[in-house]
């Protein structure tokens, strides 16, 4: 009998995508199956050993909860979704990580090659609809491209400006056989190279400016943040005694208890940050997109200041507000670069004293409601019960803009909020994915009770993952801002903000398993919350706030950062 050929059993173009993946180093996967990624979850099966899947009980949760493994770990967030619904399910989340600058690598499955463009059963075209809101996509048509696509979908979403990258998958490609062993994986993007390392000439003319500058002032967003800058940022601020104000996606990025730091600026930003940048004749923005809830009206922003900008994106140089000195650079890079050089400052000793009076005479405030709970009073009780060294996600809304407040963040990578988008939902499968990425750091999310009934499905993984992140919803019974905005400018014509009727939400946990506490007193709050933060598993705090409590200071539309209402009287 003749001896028996040794056959070797094929691997599909799936096991080629999981392979690529752990190459990456790709560990943890978010995601949701469906038909045309059956190919895919069958080699997640085989390579149960080598990759985690987390199933979430939305798509859309799933690339939240992907949003803030990115932000908290640098690292693109990789997510998988079938074709049709499963794919448009992420469209807000691609469009969040987008305008916030994440890392995301997003498998959407797709009909077979055959028959894309017949209009098959649970087919969309996810590459015409992603395309404004990636920093690249591609539709795989050939096995043995799919190395190289993954390799440059990696490269691309975490260098330069990181952002998503969408791979659409149709199902043949990821279940026809493959039997080469070596699969092409070299890659040249002559057309994509960012620019790191800054012009020696643009940062010599911008200390030159900081030299001469009397009313400097520093603007810090969230390009310190992906920079891992935020170390220069305060040595800089430090050796020549210059202000510093953060966006509201900077917070963290400088110690917010420093004796130089004017806080958050923009439409809720305080009233020292917010003057200071109006009042300034140096303006130096570090990684931030000069978007309208920053700027206010463009014709009061930073009138008398000549401005320099340092940013890895080219396109954000100039787009909103003239700049004298554009610096297109890594954040670090361009400050490192930076404090090489010696240059004298002009003393501007009258400068930081006028910023110390309006610290004093303008301090963030609120209404005491004799006895019924504030938000503000929960945000702050939860500051001191967790030493102020947790991980914060958010929702969007007032709650939002209460923590960027009340909640001071002294260190980086502690803050994930959306804030470019400002997608209600975001905050709570945001949470999971940042415990995921930081297994033991406190991880708490705070939610309104709108935006938490958009994602609280996803209590089913909290609960089996055992994962400790802490919940507060703020419950005021309303669309929170939504509310304000009608009181201030539609005559408290309140359509459609209220919200009367809503599950308990202490039942709701618990019919997950997960333990919750109503809380309704500053009693309460103060007795429960030490319970709460020393329990080693998930909490759900519903706090009962007041409705009718505003986010102070504000910018109304159309107006500039001097006419902030609701200062401090």
């Amino acid at each position: 009998m003749p001896a028996m050929e040794q056959v070797v059993s094929p691997k599909t173009g799936a096991d080629v995508l999981i392979k690529s993946l752990v190459n990456e180093g790709v560990d943890t996967v978010f995601g949701y199956p469906g038909g045309a990624v059956l190919p895919i979850y069958d080699a997640i099966y085989r390579a149960r050993d080598q990759i985690k899947h987390l199933l979430f009980r939305h798509e859309q949760g799933s690339i939240h909860a992907a949003e803030g493994y990115a932000r908290i770990t640098g690292k693109p967030g990789v997510v998988i979704a079938t074709s049709g619904p499963g794919a448009t399910n992420l469209i807000t989340g691609i469009a969040d990580a987008m305008m916030d600058s994440l890392p995301l690598v997003v498998f959407t499955g797709q009909v077979a090659t055959s028959v894309i463009g017949t209009d098959a059963f649970q087919e969309a075209d996810i590459i015409g609809i992603t395309t404004p809101i990636t920093k690249h996509n591609y539709q795989v048509r050939s096995i043995s491209d799919l190395p190289r696509v993954i390799r440059e979908a990696f490269h691309i979403a975490s260098t330069g400006r990181p952002g998503p990258v969408v791979i659409d998958m149709p199902k043949d490609i990821s279940a026809n056989p493959v039997y080469e062993t070596d699969l092409d994986t070299d890659f040249n993007l002559p057309g994509y190279q960012p620019t790191t390392r800054p012009n020696p000439l643009q940062i010599s003319k911008l200390a030159d400016a900081l030299s001469k500058a009397r009313k400097p002032v520093i603007l810090a967003g969230a390009g310190i943040l992906h920079g891992k800058a935020n170390l220069q940022l305060k040595a800089l601020a430090e050796k020549h005694r210059i202000p510093v104000a953060t966006t509201l996606l900077g917070l963290g990025s400088f110690p917010g208890t420093h004796d130089l730091s004017l806080g958050m600026a923009g439409m809720h930003g305080t009233y020292t940050a917010n003057m200071a940048i109006y009042e300034c004749d140096l303006l130096l923005n570090i990684g931030a997109r000069f978007d309208d809830r920053l700027t206010g009206n463009l014709k009061h922003f930073a009138p008398k200041a000549k401005v320099a900008h340092i940013d890895i994106d080219p396109a954000e140089i100039g787009k909103n507000v003239p700049t004298s000195i554009p610096i297109v650079a890594d954040s670090r890079e361009a400050l490192n670069e930076l404090l090489k050089l010696e240059f004298p400052m002009e003393n501007h000793t009258q400068w930081l004293n006028k910023l110390e009076e309006y610290k004093d005479q303008y301090p963030l405030w609120y209404t005491e409601y004799n006895g019924r709970l504030s938000a503000q009073q929960v945000i702050q009780a939860v500051y001191e019960a967790s030493g102020g060294e947790a991980i914060v996600t958010t929702d969007v809304g007032q709650h939002q803009m209460w923590v960027a407040q009340h909640y001071t963040l002294d260190n980086p990578d502690r803050w994930v909020t959306s804030g470019g988008l400002g997608t209600m939902g975001f905050g709570f499968p945001a949470a999971i994915g940042a415990q995921l990425a930081a297994p033991n750091k406190m991880v708490i999310a705070f939610v309104g009770d709108g935006g938490f009934q958009m994602t609280l499905q996803e209590l089913g993984v909290l609960q089996e993952l055992k994962l400790p992140v802490k919940v507060i919803i703020v419950n005021n019974g309303a669309l929170g801002m939504v509310r304000q905005w009608q009181e201030e400018f539609y005559e408290e014509r309140y359509s459609e903000s209220l919200l009367p009727i809503q599950p308990d939400f202490v039942k709701l946990a618990e019919s997950y398993s997960i333990k919750g506490a109503k809380i309704q007193t500053e009693e309460e709050l103060l007795r429960i919350l030490p319970e709460a933060f020393a329990y080693d598993g998930p909490v759900v705090l519903d706090c009962r706030v007041v409705l009718e409590a505003n986010v102070y200071p504000m910018i109304a539309p159309g107006k500039g950062l001097h006419e902030m209402i609701g200062v401090k009287p």
